[in-house]
């Protein structure tokens, strides 16, 4: 699958934890989508979840799968403008379990470390 973007425009690739508020989001078409307001990730396994990105709409959540390159210039998504458009907004994702993860677990984990 090949991208628009070249390698020498968008600067040298980066790892999630590197990644600044305010870089700019880009979908596979080319288009701007925002600005990066927040980068999500798993701490306690260090794993990217995802990234909050501003919009002239609002904000929206892209999944981890979904960013295909993140660089010192710009994160570029494996989406559409299309597509994009359908994102999700960071609070209809609150309260969503993590894949795997039971609804209960941490509860019963916490009474029991006692």
């Amino acid at each position: 699958m090949a991208y628009p973007w070249r390698v020498d425009d968008d600067g040298e690739q980066i790892g999630y934890l590197a990644l600044s508020k305010g870089t700019p989001v880009h979908t596979s078409d080319g288009r701007l989508l925002g600005t990066v307001a927040q980068v999500q990730d798993n701490a306690r396994e260090h794993i990217f979840d995802g990234i909050v990105v501003r919009t002239s709409d609002g904000s929206v959540f892209v999944d981890a799968p979904e960013v295909a390159r993140i660089t010192t210039r710009r994160v570029t998504l494996t989406i559409g403008a299309a597509e994009a458009r359908n994102l999700p907004t960071p609070q209809s994702m609150r309260g969503r379990p993590e894949p795997g993860a039971k609804p209960t677990g941490g509860r019963w984990t916490r009474w029991f470390r006692r």
